[in-house]
């Protein structure tokens, strides 16, 4: 593995105890009657709209489309995967397109709407950049598909070595602490802290890491956020690398009954202008049911709020580019029905 460390004496790495990760801010437990009650409620109690009652749009793509479109262009394909061209190169984060979010396909949150690309049709890719290793962030079966035409996969500390035990080739694997930077195709990649945990099955909770990343191209920089609660680790991030030209940022699967892991638009916003972006761009939402909120309610409360704190708000539809350097004004795709 090829990584730097920025040698500042503020930044601190990973925490760990034993052989687990840890957030610096103490987390609340759950306990059995509180873990109970939100099955419950996940189980009986869904709003009627948890899931769209028709069919969302997308924008279908091609490769030849692609291949063609200007540098600097991104493109959501769903939940928190984004495809972006930078320094004329392919790059994927958390890249999920199976049917299901889920550790079998015959069960489990199923998606809203398909891609608007496949994997066998995607351009090669210079890199994939892993946030941490739950289901709607890390898919197995995408992961093998895209092994053949992928360079690199960028990941936290541990998830690599998943990625190595399912057969990608360890030589295309580079996994970083908190604060480390590596530098492949021309683009610095950094991971960041995020508030959040781990775990594939109920054995492995927090034995790998997980992070936001930047995303620096030398002319733009971008902001992966992962998957986070709202800490002061995003003041920290803004200080040391922002201002952000573009702030992808998890908004969707909140829940006052787990706030120490995802955010509330608002707690989203507050991220946003502590990492001083210049253009927010809300993802994690509009292709899995993973909470309790209607399915549109993170594009509703996210626009209400970019008008509020006078911020500009990216919303492109599923497969339609967004430029980085010019982005469209934001469209409410998700309103078409009504």
């Amino acid at each position: 593995m090829t990584s730097l460390t920025l040698n500042r004496p503020t930044l601190m790495p990973s925490l760990r105890s034993g052989r687990k990760f840890r957030n610096a801010a103490r987390m609340r437990k759950m306990g059995v009657g509180e873990t109970l009650k939100i099955m419950w409620k996940v189980l009986f109690s869904k709003p009627d709209d948890a899931e769209p009652r028709y069919e969302i749009s997308v924008r279908a793509l091609t490769s030849a489309e692609l291949i063609a479109a200007p540098d600097n262009t991104v493109y959501r394909l769903g939940h928190s995967t984004v495809l972006l061209k930078l320094n004329n190169q392919f790059w994927l984060t958390d890249p999920v397109f199976s049917e299901r979010a889920s550790p079998v396909q015959w069960a489990g949150p199923s998606r809203f709407h398909q891609p608007p690309i496949g994997i066998e049709e995607l351009p090669p890719i210079k890199g994939v950049i892993l946030s941490h290793n739950h289901y709607d962030h890390l898919d197995q079966a995408a992961v093998l598909k895209l092994a053949a035409k992928t360079e690199h996969f960028i990941a936290p500390l541990g998830v690599g070595d998943t990625l190595v035990k399912w057969g990608v080739p360890a030589e295309k694997v580079r996994q970083l602490d908190w604060w480390q930077s590596t530098v492949v195709g021309g683009l610095a990649l950094t991971a960041t802290p995020a508030q959040h945990f781990s775990g594939r099955t109920p054995f492995d909770g927090n034995e790998t890491l997980w992070s936001s990343w930047v995303i620096d191209t030398g002319s733009y920089r971008i902001f992966f956020s992962g998957d986070s609660g709202y800490f002061k680790g995003f003041k920290e991030i803004g200080d040391q690398f922002g201002p952000f030209d573009l702030t992808l940022m998890e908004t969707g699967a909140y829940d006052p009954m787990w706030p120490d892991v995802h955010m509330q638009p608002e707690e989203t916003m507050l991220a946003h202008l502590d990492l001083r972006g210049k253009v927010l761009m809300p993802i994690h939402n509009g292709t899995f049911d993973l909470a309790m909120h209607s399915w549109h309610d993170p594009f509703e409360r996210i626009t209400a709020l970019a008008a509020e704190h006078e911020q500009v708000l990216a919303t492109p539809a599923i497969g339609e580019p967004l430029s980085v350097a010019a982005p469209a004004a934001a469209q409410p795709w998700w309103r078409d029905h009504e």
